[in-house]
């Protein structure tokens, strides 16, 4: 049975067999969400210093573009994994029919 590599290992598999997508999701999306409310609070902070009225309509706009921020990288990370699984489940089953194929050879070549 195959150990599961570690973070480091997995980034640096060149022969890429290890999949990092899967395990990492909710680390992608976390990092990327705070990275998205950082951005907005400081803009919105930039903007307050500016005038007051700029505040306002930053913190508005801020808050719709960081909900839109979280709606499109939720959709990214869905569609990576669902790409990510599609490849998977290709692959059990090339690998199931690759050893139905051997299973059959072996058969047809001691019933003759």
């Amino acid at each position: 049975m195959a150990e599961t590599k570690g973070f480091l290992e997995s980034l640096t598999d060149f022969s890429f067999r290890e999949v990092v997508g899967t395990r990492f999701a909710k680390l992608i999306y976390a990092v990327h969400l705070l990275l998205g409310l950082i951005v907005a609070v400081a803009l919105v902070v930039s903007a307050f210093q500016a005038s007051t009225s700029q505040g306002l309509l930053a913190l508005v706009l801020g808050v719709v573009a960081f909900f839109l921020w979280m709606l499109y990288v939720r959709l990214a990370l869905e569609v990576m994994l669902a790409v990510l699984g599609i490849a998977r489940d290709i692959a059990r089953i090339s690998q199931s029919e690759a050893v139905g194929r051997a299973s059959t050879d072996v058969q047809s070549e001691g019933g003759s």
